[in-house]
């Protein structure tokens, strides 16, 4: 199984296809080739198996390696969920045709259909970004799953040392290339086959008659002694859940499954981190995962009420574009998408990103099934996982035989297994079609979600720096006005001001020929300074008094100096980059 085409070398078209790690890898040289003046590959990392972790770093032309607000895209950290590979490297090729020949002129990028709802003062801001994508945090296990279809969280090693329990593990026993499902007769099987879709097991009933079946990985069970058959677990026989693997609000074994044994302990997630730690400049984080079809927001830990409502009202807006441009829901983590109520889940990318590093990061659950399927929705997203019957699979083996042909629900076929005698293996693929979703619409899901991502790309802050002069004998007075054009303020989200990375900003000057003698030492704080952004009712004063807020977007700073020659001004900190200007002076008499 592999992709779509069955071609391992070549570039493959990921909007049509799933891409194997040798036709990713390719995909990214080639964007790389194509455009070396925007476009730099590099890798920031290895996985456990030693395959690279490729990021492309995307910049405008002449950009140089001057640090500026930026966003970060990734995807495919859980291993069955390619389509976040697929998203990331669509949303990849829509910055690089900003740039790219004609893509600098006016309209031009409304010929792209991802870019034509975007106004042009978006465009412009988008066209300054700096844009860092890894379209793939787990090479390991997607390839495993495109490979041999055999389920893995998120990398297919297992390096733990408890191992003397009885555990499944996954492999291809029947020699067809695929690691999938076995169904086994038992008179106390949970499973029945649905008498209106062949080959579909669905949950008993006090009145079915069976024969009933018990559902496994298909593989061996690991310290099997002949008689006691395991639970099936989906970290039986993979460590860790990559997205467990974070150091904000971190949990061990066995409060947080999946946890690892310390945060960062896996190499894909310790070199997202070191990354992310070198670069306090991402101001947007965006990611990849599937299926459901909504965006979960944060906070994963509390209510919505403990939230800034500053930073609540700007997720409100989002969701609100989110949902106008791709129909799909954004939820709070913690409000509709914790699996039991009142346990968050710890040592997740996005509220690191968010927490961590103060950036507007969120996840994309990629593939609405659940509206394809017209499934009416629960208290809480979340419900629509697991509160699924016997009526609802029936419908989906219906929509799968239609619009998918057939890929999930197949037939089942006999084996001899080693361990428990006869079984039936295959039957059910979830691969193509609830995890992701199938290749005939693939196109179209990714169109919509760089539709949303790139509206919000364009939040980040915005800094202006210009400057004027006023001579008084011999001496010049320059004016410098800072200013903050973007939505965001220049130390990103509210709520995270304080964090290290969020230092003031600084205005530095120096002289030739000239002496600085204000500010001491030609250095004066700025501070932070907002942004025009509000989101839904943010800071909302009232109809009966609707004033604005004064010049908290702008600062201007005075600097006398005494002689000729030039001034040079630059003004900055770590995360927004810094920004400079010349004052050239004339002679004085």
């Amino acid at each position: 199984m592999v992709g779509k085409s069955g071609r391992r070398g070549d570039v493959g078209d990921f909007r049509s296809e799933y891409l194997t790690y040798a036709q990713l890898t390719a995909k990214c040289r080639q964007l790389a080739a194509d455009h070396p003046e925007i476009v730099e590959l590099s890798s920031i990392g290895r996985s456990t198996e030693g395959r690279d972790l490729w990021l492309l770093t995307i910049r405008p032309p002449n950009h140089g390696n001057a640090v500026r607000p930026a966003v970060w895209i990734d995807g495919n950290m859980h291993a069955t969920e390619v389509a976040g590979s697929s998203a990331a490297l669509a949303l990849a090729e829509e910055f690089i045709a900003l740039h790219a020949e004609g893509g600098r002129s006016k309209g031009a990028a409304k010929k792209r259909p991802a870019l034509a709802h975007l106004g042009e003062p978006e465009l412009d801001v988008l066209r300054g970004l700096t844009v860092y994508v890894l379209p793939r945090i787990s090479p390991d296990g997607a390839e495993v799953a495109l490979g041999a279809g055999r389920y893995t969280r998120s990398s297919p090693t297992d390096s733990r040392l408890p191992r003397n329990h009885a555990r499944w593990v996954a492999g291809d026993l029947d020699g067809d290339g695929c690691a999938g499902l076995m169904r086994v007769v038992d008179p106390t099987g949970e499973l029945v086959e649905s008498s209106i879709c062949p080959g579909l097991l669905v949950p008993r009933r006090p009145d079915d008659v069976g024969p009933f079946y018990k559902l496994y990985p298909e593989g061996e069970i690991e310290n099997f002694d002949g008689v006691t058959i395991p639970d099936p677990w989906f970290l039986g026989d993979n460590a860790t859940d990559f997205n467990r693997n974070f150091s904000w609000h971190w949990r061990p074994e066995p409060e947080q499954a999946g946890a690892g044994d310390h945060p960062g302990s896996a190499p894909e997630t310790r070199a997202v981190m070191e990354f992310a730690v070198k670069h306090p400049e991402i101001f947007v984080w965006m990611n990849f995962h599937t299926y459901g079809g909504v965006f979960i927001r944060p906070f994963g830990h509390a209510p919505d009420h403990k939230m800034n409502q500053n930073d609540l009202a700007v997720w409100k807006q989002i969701g609100v574009w989110n949902e106008a441009l791709t129909g799909y829901p954004t939820v709070s983590g913690f409000e509709e998408f914790l699996y039991e109520p009142d346990k968050p889940l710890h040592g997740d990318l996005t509220e690191y990103a968010y927490h961590q590093r103060g950036a507007v990061a969120y996840v994309c659950e990629i593939w609405d099934l659940f509206a394809q399927l017209g499934l009416k929705r629960g208290k809480k997203f979340v419900d629509y996982y697991f509160q699924i019957d016997r009526e609802e699979l029936e419908i989906l083996a219906r929509w799968d035989k239609k619009h998918n042909k057939g890929r999930i629900v197949g037939k089942w076929k006999k084996f001899t297994h080693p361990q428990l005698g006869m079984v039936e293996i295959g039957g059910y693929k979830p691969l193509i079609g609830i995890s992701n979703p199938p290749y005939e619409k693939l196109s179209e899901v990714l169109t919509k979600q760089c539709q949303a991502f790139l509206r919000v790309a364009g939040l980040v802050p915005r800094l202006e720096v210009n400057a004027s002069t006023k001579a008084a004998g011999d001496t010049t007075q320059i004016d410098v006005v800072i200013r903050n054009q973007g939505y965001l303020p220049t130390y990103g989200m509210e709520g995270f001001r304080d964090i290290p990375i969020n230092e003031p900003l600084v205005l530095e000057a120096s002289a030739s020929d000239a002496e600085i003698l204000s500010p001491s030492g030609g250095r004066a704080d700025v501070g932070h300074l907002r942004g025009w952004g509000r989101g839904i009712h943010g800071q909302l004063v009232g109809i009966s008094v609707p004033w604005t807020s004064g010049s908290v977007s702008t600062r201007q700073i005075p600097i006398v100096v005494r002689g000729r020659g030039t001034v040079r001004v630059r003004v900055g900190n770590c995360r927004v980059g810094w920004y400079e200007c010349s004052v050239k002076l004339g002679r004085q008499h």
